[in-house]
């Protein structure tokens, strides 16, 4: 086919796409967009303000990369915003480090090998509160013992608890709490009788005394004592077994309660900075320090936001170990992430399984180096094979189906994320030093300013989601109206601490007397030894047959207990719409059915289905059964209906323009027939809210309603809830 000259456009070489498509310019956009709101403020319809204090804007180009100097380096490059490595997760995919809760080593073990069989790549051993408290179990209430995790008391409970595990091919997360010294003792001394060298060991041994505060508001040693530990295992672990970490700086605690993103970076730096200072001046050294460190994020709903927050930790880590002299090789930090607690409900918890997906995919595109995804029931019931088989295969699908491993930071280069992340780096590093300026981390959380900023904040974020401001699926909107509660799986602690007293107590029995005066001498030399030769006497201790708690008294001596901070409150953004539910299923329980509305649809609800359909959904959130089936041509045919209803609580909806003559009419038909009944009308009553007063409506129900506040009134009202 031929074209005159005239007509013919620019080949694919010389097409000049500027000049057929000339690029908007921003003021020309905006003029576009105020048109489309009408008059409508732009801040306030196209501007979304964050919990971090950032306004995120509708649109970004590339003049917001304007000045920042870290997109311009290389993965593996100047500041690690876009990652540690110059290969990401080509070379290294990132852990799967799904936390396996179980209480018994012979509970531990079946999960343990089912998983690793399965894809997992890191056993993350979350330890129950005596453990980690250095108690064995016939030492600790039975409310202590199998709680939150695994127990151990000896070497032979790991023996139970790694069988037909190879820890040279499976790396370890073990969450010691407080000190990880008296549970390396341990490991090490098992991983000798195996005849597993400690160079082979990889993952990390947790030691995190200001988190545990954070968390549990107190430990059974002072802060001294606890620092002392992780120096000395700091130390004992860069010469012995190199590939452990030991030092680890959570940001779950923080999280948990409610912080934002600014909020748990700065808490988090501020304490791997407290943790510096006190290695260094115990004498250990950046390069004994550095590559010990553990970072632990957790991961809530905001996509764009905690992506953007790891590539921040990984950015404002390196500028304090930079500030501290170390060179660039030591600068990289390992991050760990864990999807969001706050969030998650135990109303519609298959929705938890879409939560979990999304934080999973923000924490890889923010460059996680290992991960756990939260089975769907974790906040409901002891998660059982399935729900963990469904957490991790989240993980193997991101790997080695979306191929997420193929791109190093897929991130970089978007100007939404590249700004984003510079906002946060800065609202973070602010709140750092305010920490610093008021003398660190552990004097903010003794004196109570860290627990009043995140409760304050987490007050904010209950009451948006109580107005519904701010959305949970299946809890304050789009209610599961069928929905029945999860069936209970829960471990009986009487049971557990009875068993594993009794095991300590045999295991103590089963050895002799010979055998007992060898622990004895090993726990003497334990106690005598100066503190470089703390960890070696430890393990030499465990290899003699002592206990955990009997090395962590011998570590100790007689110090006294630490002074206890108040902790962080935990808690999750849905407790108190859950609360109205299980008030609901209470009453069904007792009654027979559920707590029922009369939703009186006046005319075709086809012409105002919107509104029908939000009013029902707004009243499924707090457990009604909804009554909205039929449509009513007149108020005469609504109020006999409503009395056969059995319903104590009767919403009229239908168009604004047939509500001044309908709803007085019909208020007044029903309370003649039910004067103690409740009535509330669909919408915002304008100025005829005195009239419909007058007729007997009793309250109004739209979008601007607290939404907890009316069902909790209207729960009570009918004896539901107390």
């Amino acid at each position: 086919m031929s074209h005159s000259s005239d007509t013919t456009t620019p080949g694919p070489e010389g097409l000049d796409l500027k000049r057929w498509f000339p690029p908007p310019e921003p003021e020309a956009w905006r003029r576009a967009a105020e048109e489309a709101l009408a008059g409508a403020p732009f801040e306030k319809r196209l501007v979304t303000p964050t919990p971090e204090g950032i306004a995120l804007q509708p649109i970004y180009n590339r003049e917001a990369l304007a000045g920042l100097g870290f997109t311009a380096a290389a993965p593996g490059a100047g500041l690690p915003v876009r990652g540690g490595t110059a290969t990401g997760y080509l070379t290294r995919p990132w852990r799967i480090s799904q936390e396996l809760p179980y209480s018994t080593p012979e509970e531990f073990n079946r999960a343990a090998r089912l998983d690793v069989e399965r894809g997992q790549t890191e056993l993350n051993i979350l330890l129950d509160l005596a453990t980690q408290d250095g108690r064995d179990a016939d030492h600790a209430e039975p409310t202590e013992v199998g709680a939150c995790g695994l127990s151990v008391c000896t070497v032979g409970d790991l023996e139970r608890a790694f069988d037909g595990i190879d820890l040279a091919r499976v790396s370890l997360y073990l969450r010691t709490a407080a000190s990880g010294l008296p549970m390396a003792a341990l490991l090490l001394a098992w991983a000798e009788k195996r005849g597993l060298e400690a160079t082979a060991l990889t993952g990390c041994i947790e030691s995190d005394p200001l988190g545990t505060l954070a968390w549990r508001g107190r430990l059974t040693c002072p802060l001294t004592a606890a620092y002392a530990e992780m120096a000395e295992l700091t130390r004992f672990a860069s010469a012995h077994a190199p590939n452990l970490q030991t030092i680890v700086v959570q940001g779950h605690p923080y999280h948990d309660g409610g912080a934002s993103a600014s909020q748990e970076l700065a808490f988090v730096l501020a304490t791997g900075v407290e943790y510096l200072r006190r290695l260094l001046d115990a004498g250990l050294s950046l390069e004994q320090i550095a590559p010990r460190v553990r970072l632990a994020f957790s991961i809530g709903s905001n996509f764009f936001m905690e992506a953007a927050k790891l590539r921040v930790g990984r950015m404002l880590w390196a500028r304090v170990l930079e500030a501290y002299g170390a060179p660039a090789e030591l600068r990289r930090a390992h991050l760990h992430a864990r999807t969001s607690l706050w969030n998650k409900t135990r109303l519609d918890p298959f929705v938890n399984v879409l939560r979990g997906t999304t934080e999973a995919f923000s924490a890889v595109v923010g460059g996680c180096d290992s991960l756990h995804v939260g089975p769907f029931d974790e906040v409901s019931r002891l998660p059982d094979d399935f729900s963990r088989r469904l957490a991790r295969n989240t993980q193997i699908i991101l790997q080695e189906e979306c191929q997420l491993t193929g791109v190093v930071d897929p991130a970089g280069g978007s100007w939404y994320l590249e700004k984003l992340t510079d906002e946060l780096a800065d609202k973070a590093w602010a709140a750092f030093q305010e920490i610093e300026s008021g003398g660190g981390i552990a004097r903010a959380l003794e004196a109570g300013r860290i627990q009043e900023s995140v409760t304050a904040l987490a007050a904010k974020r209950r009451a948006a989601l109580a107005a519904r401001r701010e959305v949970q699926v299946g809890v304050n909107n789009w209610p599961n109206a069928r929905e029945l509660p999860l069936e209970p799986r829960l471990p009986d602690y009487v049971a557990i601490h009875r068993r594993r007293a009794r095991q300590v107590a045999d295991f103590r029995v089963a050895a002799g007397a010979e055998a007992g005066a060898g622990v004895l001498a090993a726990l003497q030399a334990l106690l005598d030894a100066p503190a470089d030769e703390k960890p070696a006497a430890a393990i030499a201790a465990a290899k003699a047959g002592a206990s955990l708690g009997e090395i962590t008294r011998s570590l100790r001596g007689d110090q006294p207990e630490a002074v206890a901070f108040a902790p962080i409150p935990a808690g999750r953004g849905s407790e108190g719409f859950e609360i109205l539910r299980r008030a609901a299923w209470k009453h069904a329980d007792a009654a027979g059915s559920a707590p029922k509305l009369f939703q009186a649809n006046l005319q075709p609800s086809r012409l105002y289905r919107l509104r029908a359909d939000w009013t029902s959904s707004f009243f499924q959130v707090g457990g009604f059964e909804v009554l909205a089936d039929q449509d009513f041509a007149t108020v005469e045919e609504a109020a006999p209906a409503f009395i056969e209803s059995g319903a104590r609580i009767a919403v009229i909806v239908s168009s604004d323009e047939t509500y001044p003559a309908s709803v007085p009419a019909l208020a007044r038909l029903i309370k003649a027939r039910d004067p103690e009944c409740c009535l509330l009308v669909a919408g915002a009553p304008g100025d005829q809210e005195a009239a419909f007063r007058e007729a007997g409506v009793d309250d109004f129900v739209h979008v601007r309603v607290n939404a907890h506040d009316l069902l909790s009134r209207l729960l009570t009202q009918i004896g539901a809830l107390s």
